[in-house]
This record gives C-alpha cells, sequence and structure tokens, in this order.
C-alpha cells in the first residue's frame, strides 16, 4: 500500500514513533506504518508530537481584522496618557476626518481608569475615535462619534455611562455599543475574507487547527449578515488555514414558518458543513463582562453597593429563544458570566429539557465565570459543557478579583471543579480578548497566576495533561468533532503540532515552542 507522507522520528504520549497519512487521514501508527510505502517522508528529529490544538470559543474574523487597529494592551499602555498617545501617533498618519479605532485597553491596568472622551478629543482633534475595552464589551468615543449617535434611544442591556454633571463620559457599554453599527457594520466581505487570511497564519504558528468561532453574522460580535459566505470565499481562496465551526448569533435565527421550526433559511442548523467548514451552535448573550462589572450578579461588586449588573438579553426572552433553538436541533451556546446569569440560564436549559427531552444535546454555557457549587452540581446534571478561558486568570485575574471580593474567589473560572463534576472541559481563548496561543492558555490552567502574581482559585489548577486533553479532545468533543480530530488515532484527520518539548510536563512549560504545523497531512506552518 503506498500513502501521501509518512511521519518519522516523532515523540508521542501513546508511544508510537511514526504515522502515516492517506488522504488527509491517519492510516497507520507505530508498527503499522512498517511494509508501507510512501510519496514522502518527513523526519521530525525527535520532536514532541500532540493533536492539533482547537480553541473552543474565539473571534478569528474580529482578531484578524484588528491586526490593524491601535493596540491599546497592557504590554503597551501603562497611563491612561498611553492610550491617548498612541491615538494622536495615528492620527499624525491619518488625513483629518478619518476614523481611529484602537483595541485592548483595560482600566483594571491603567493608571487613571478609562480613557474618556474629553481625552480622545485632545489626542485627535478633527478625527472619529472609537477605543475598545479588552473585553469587547464595552468602548469610548470622543465628541465627534458622539454626536452622531441617538442617545436617547439606548438598546435594552446597555447603558451610556455618565459624568457626575450627567453628561456622557464617552463610555459606551454592552448594547449600547449597537449605537455604532452604523459606522461599522456591515463589514466588507474582502475585508472579513483578509482578516480570516491574517489569522489563520497566526493560529498555525501556534499550533492551532481548529477553532469555533463565538458568533457569526449579528449581535455585538457578527461582522456581516453574510459572513458565512465570507468563511465560505477564504476556503475557496485556499486563505482559510485552520477547520472552522462557526456559531451563529441568535439574531439570525427566526421562525421559517409552516410548522417547520426555528432557524436560519433552508433549515440549517448545528452540523451543516464538512470537515473544514461547517455550523455549529446557535451563539446567545446573557450578560455582559466580569472585569468591565455589566456581567449578571446576585450580589453586588465589591465595593459597589449598588451594581449587580444587568442582562443583555431579557430573562423571559433568553428562556423562549433558548426553548425554541432547542427544539429546532440546534446545539446552544449561551455567554453567561455572572453567578445570577448562570442560573437564568440554567433554569432555562432545564425547562427546553424537561419539555423536549433530547439525548447528547451537548448545550454550552460560555465563559461560566461566577459558578456557584450548587450550580456546578446542576450543570453536570444536566449534561451541560461549561466552556472557561484559563488564561483570563493571567491576563484579566487582577480585575476578576477586585471585582468579586475574596468571598467568591474560589467560584471564579472554575476548572479542575468541571473535571471532578464529570463533565467534559474545552480550551478556548475568546482571542481578541487575551492572547490566544493555546501554550499560553495551558500554562495559565496549571498555574492560575494573575499578571501580578496572585494565585486565584488555587483548588482549580489542572496538570499539564489535563490542560492539553482540553484544548484538543475537550474542544472537539464541544463541537461534536471528537471522532475526526482531537486524538491522533487511526482514521482520525491528521492534524497536529510539532513541539519542542513535551507539554506534559510542568517544567517546559515556560520554554515549549511549535515547530511546525500539520493540517489534513500536510505541513501548514514550519519555523
Amino acid at each position: 500500500m503506498q500513502v501521501d507522507v509518512i511521519y518519522e522520528n516523532m515523540q508521542v504520549d501513546g508511544g508510537f514513533s511514526t504515522l502515516a497519512v492517506l488522504h488527509g487521514r491517519i492510516v497507520a501508527l507505530g508498527d503499522g506504518v512498517a511494509g508501507l510505502t510512501a510519496r514522502s517522508r518527513v523526519d521530525l528529529g525527535g520532536a514532541f508530537v500532540v493533536p492539533g490544538f482547537h480553541d473552543a470559543h474565539n473571534h478569528m474574523a474580529h482578531f484578524g481584522i484588528g491586526l490593524g487597529e491601535v493596540q491599546l494592551g497592557a504590554d503597551v499602555c501603562k497611563h491612561v496618557d498611553d492610550v491617548y498617545d498612541a491615538v494622536a501617533r495615528r492620527a499624525a498618519e491619518l488625513p483629518p476626518g478619518s476614523w481611529i479605532v484602537g483595541r485592548g485597553y483595560d482600566q483594571n491596568k491603567l493608571v487613571g481608569g478609562h480613557p474618556t472622551r474629553h481625552g480622545l478629543d485632545r489626542a485627535a482633534p478633527g478625527y472619529l475615535v472609537r477605543v475598545k475595552h479588552t473585553s469587547e464589551h464595552m468602548t469610548v468615543v470622543n465628541t465627534a462619534v458622539l454626536d452622531q449617535l441617538d442617545l436617547a434611544n439606548v438598546p435594552p442591556g446597555g447603558d451610556v455611562v455618565l459624568d457626575a454633571d450627567g453628561s456622557p463620559t464617552g463610555l459606551l457599554r454592552e448594547q449600547a455599543q449597537l449605537l455604532l453599527r452604523p459606522f461599522s457594520y456591515p463589514v466588507d466581505v474582502e475585508t472579513v475574507v483578509d482578516g480570516l487570511a491574517k489569522a489563520s497564519r497566526q493560529y498555525l504558528s501556534e499550533g492551532i487547527t481548529s477553532v469555533q468561532e463565538a458568533g457569526i453574522g449579528g449581535g455585538l460580535v457578527g461582522q456581516t449578515p453574510i459572513e458565512l459566505a465570507a468563511y465560505q470565499l477564504a476556503r475557496e481562496r485556499e486563505v482559510l488555514g485552520v477547520r472552522s465551526t462557526l456559531m451563529v448569533s441568535s439574531t439570525m435565527l427566526h421562525e421559517l414558518g409552516h410548522n417547520t421550526g426555528f432557524g436560519l433559511d433552508l433549515g440549517l442548523h448545528t452540523g451543516f458543513g464538512d470537515d473544514w467548514l461547517r455550523i455549529g451552535a446557535m451563539k446567545l448573550f446573557a450578560d455582559g463582562s466580569l472585569v468591565g462589572r455589566t456581567c449578571a450578579m446576585h450580589e453586588p461588586f465589591a465595593g459597589e453597593a449598588d451594581n449587580v449588573g444587568y442582562f443583555q438579553t431579557p430573562e423571559d426572552e433568553l428562556a423562549r429563544t433558548i426553548l425554541a433553538a432547542h427544539r429546532a436541533g440546534w446545539q446552544i451556546a449561551t455567554h453567561a458570566i455572572g453567578d445570577r446569569a448562570i442560573s437564568v440560564v440554567l433554569d432555562a436549559y432545564e425547562a427546553a429539557l424537561a419539555k423536549y427531552p433530547r439525548a447528547d444535546h451537548r448545550h454550552r454555557i460560555e465563559h461560566c465565570a461566577v459558578l456557584q457549587p450548587d450550580e456546578l452540581t446542576r450543570l453536570a446534571g444536566l449534561g451541560l459543557i461549561a466552556s472557561p478561558q484559563g488564561r483570563f486568570v493571567n491576563e484579566l485575574g487582577d480585575g476578576m478579583r477586585a471585582a468579586l471580593g475574596p468571598e467568591r474567589e474560589a467560584w471564579c473560572y472554575r476548572l479542575r471543579s468541571v473535571l471532578d463534576a464529570g463533565c467534559v472541559l474545552p480550551g478556548s481563548s475568546d482571542r481578541p480578548v487575551v492572547q490566544g496561543a493555546p501554550l499560553l492558555g495551558i500554562a495559565d490552567m496549571v498555574r492560575r497566576r494573575t499578571s501580578s502574581g496572585e494565585l486565584l482559585g488555587p483548588d482549580e489548577r489542572l496538570t499539564p495533561r489535563q490542560a492539553l486533553r482540553a484544548y484538543t479532545h475537550g474542544s472537539a468533543y464541544a463541537a461534536f468533532r471528537e471522532h475526526d480530530v482531537g486524538t491522533l488515532d487511526l482514521g482520525k484527520l491528521a492534524d497536529f503540532a510539532v513541539l519542542s518539548a513535551d507539554p506534559t510536563v510542568d517544567a517546559n512549560l515556560d520554554d515549549v515552542r511549535v515547530l511546525a504545523t500539520a493540517v489534513h497531512g500536510t505541513l501548514a506552518y514550519e519555523a
């Protein structure tokens, strides 16, 4: 038998050192390769090989498009004046009247707190300025932009923050950001395709071979109502470098008429597509952000006695949408961060499953950030998947600790408890909210250290092996893809990352690097 390629001289946790590929799938391992001929052979030089990393919750198009925006993360901005300086530098490069868009600031890490419209006015007079919070749940605009917004008609589930004198600070939170939609939506399809191409190159360099896009089409995260077409075009041009499962924004679903259900036109729902591109869950927003202190909580945020956050989608609408989507056969992925939001979402899932029982639904709670013990028991009992982000502990952990206070820290972005409850745990980043390299995420799942060095939830630490499994098998399971990807087994797709060291050894986590990435049996990236 002749195969396409044989990879040899590798180290794999399962013990084999060779792997044969035919038509993009693994057809032989270890001793089973003996006697096979191949069109090509690749010597991996004794490197360590793992299944391709799979990010179960990211915003790929948004990340790629945003690479050209002004970068305002904590690595470059320590003081709010640094934000203004970065905006001013971009203004010097553009003609007056242009848009200047920045991304990634975190008021918890900025001396001076949130930027303001007045500061942005001084930095870039004569320009239209928007700077986005790292969580993407809020944004600050200058006066020139505010003057063009209908502030009297803020969408429910959002607010415009006011100064002591009652005037807007420029900060728009949650659904209030939809006021900016006329300026930014829809994004041109060619721009989305270009963003996907740029993101793919970055992802492959990090060992990522599969992703789940956490919301396309509409809502706060969608780029264009024909976003699936952009992905199709990217694939046709062979610039979509990673396998993509697309969660569809709940705003894109509707009653189909004739008693045929609730969903996309032609009755498309979760699972439609192929090995490269398919429709995944319906994405629904319940509440907001923990570091932004807008998520729906049972008790007030630390130091803010009157602030318990709020829902982005009214509770009764959440329940109706979940019921309709569940009945129509969709997998559902609901963004819920605060403990009150999680309670309400659990109620809605429980009611839907009681009315229309369905085996192996794999409904999800995205982020699932403040998870009380009793609610963890309910989550596991309902067969739900929690999708927390381990990387958040490092990049956002200090802000989360400050928002919760010490009495609630133990409930924050739980990992080990989810596994111990019998749930399958996926690995994800929510990129561009934080850096999305899986090796960074794995290290943080193991160490649980904030950027200031504080230990957040020591009981929630994973072993390196558990963290690696989350970023491979766990994520594949969360997308109904475990039969094709997530492990290196016979018959599965030949997607893998070649690493400089064994990532299941804690001592290696700071130094391990991606040497190469294979997708469909072909090396798509080499360092």
